[in-house]
């Protein structure tokens, strides 16, 4: 009986032995990753990367040694994906996803997409797998960044600048897109559908300095019918403006502000406002 007893024991502490064994812990990554997605125009960029903190270390010419290849944050390479073909820094890019390195130096930075993008570090890293090279100077900050960051900024439909930040050091380089004869052929090729998008595409032509008599036809279309619709009356006053039209800009803001004011918005009470006003001028 003490044997089968004594049995009993060891298998249950064999089994708690190994059970500990597997079990696994959950503790926090040293470096916590970040995706960020940015629109484009109409396609999108996005970024995946870790996240080191300075923890009271010096970073650039120490921690992060001049004129060395860096993965450009921690653990994995820095991923960055394009929906679409795009130029850096003026140089064109394919779409797709590349893994983002850096040469970092004290006057001047090199940026370098490169086609391997599933790798550790930059251990395994070949100049031979670089698809694009650009330099950019680095910019000096005054407050410290103490996580590394990557961010995009002075974002518009056409361009913008993806930053990285860490200690007191910024850089920046510009991504750019051309998709305007994509856009106009997909607003010719929604034009002859039976429901035409007049407000949006007279607004593209706007916004982009084309043919303002086409989207002054078109804005005119759009407001047949919609006679609660404030913000086409006053997106309708600034096209017919543009297109010499003062009469019609300043009895469409007009219109638009009554609409605006019955309907308690603010917003366009203000902006049909400015436009009635910059249409009488």
């Amino acid at each position: 009986m003490k044997k089968i007893a004594l049995t009993l024991l060891l298998a249950s502490g064999l089994i708690f032995s190994a059970q500990q064994a597997d079990a696994q812990i959950k503790l926090p990554p040293a470096s916590s990753t970040q995706f960020i997605l940015q629109d484009l125009g109409i396609s999108q960029v996005s970024v995946v990367y870790q996240r080191p903190n300075m923890k009271g270390r010096t970073i650039f010419g120490d921690l992060v040694p001049y004129n060395q290849i860096w993965r450009t944050g921690a653990n994995n390479a820095t991923n960055i994906t394009f929906q679409s073909d795009v130029k850096i820094e003026g140089q064109n890019l394919e779409a797709g996803t590349y893994a983002l390195f850096t040469i970092p130096g004290k006057e001047e930075w090199t940026i370098i997409f490169n086609k391997n993008a599933k790798q550790w570090g930059a251990y395994t890293y070949d100049k031979a797998d670089d698809v694009l090279r650009v330099k950019v100077k680095p910019r000096a900050l005054t407050n410290p960044i103490e996580t590394f960051t990557i961010a995009f900024e002075e974002v518009n439909d056409q361009n913008l600048k993806a930053c990285l930040l860490w200690e007191k050091t910024k850089v920046s380089f510009l991504i750019e897109v051309d998709q305007k004869a994509e856009i106009l052929a997909s607003i010719d090729e929604a034009m002859q559908g039976e429901k035409k998008p007049y407000f949006q595409a007279a607004q593209y032509y706007y916004t982009h300095g084309l043919d303002i008599k086409k989207a002054a036809e078109w804005m005119v279309e759009a407001d047949k019918g919609n006679t609660k619709a404030a913000h086409i009356k006053y997106w309708k006053s600034l096209i017919l403006a543009k297109a010499g039209d003062k009469k019609g800009a300043i009895k469409a803001a007009e219109e638009g502000l009554k609409m605006a004011k019955s309907q308690n918005n603010g917003e366009y009470v203000k902006l049909n406002t400015q436009a009635l006003e910059a249409a009488k001028k």
